[in-house]
């Protein structure tokens, strides 16, 4: 409802009238469409090539 009201800006008549997949299409709009998470694996590896302290570093 805060994304109708107030990023979309619309009145409750045409806020209560869009379907799911209006709302899901507005959002991907603003938002861009939503990415698949990440692997473990990919993960790991951005862990060991950006480590949150130095001291980490191998």
């Amino acid at each position: 409802m805060a994304f109708g009201f107030g990023v979309l800006r619309r009145s409750s008549r045409e806020f209560w009238s869009m379907t799911p997949r209006e709302l899901a299409s507005a959002r991907d709009g603003i938002f861009g469409k939503p990415r698949a998470p990440l692997a473990r694996a990919d993960l790991a590896a951005l862990m060991r090539a950006f480590p949150d302290c130095e001291d980490q570093r191998q």
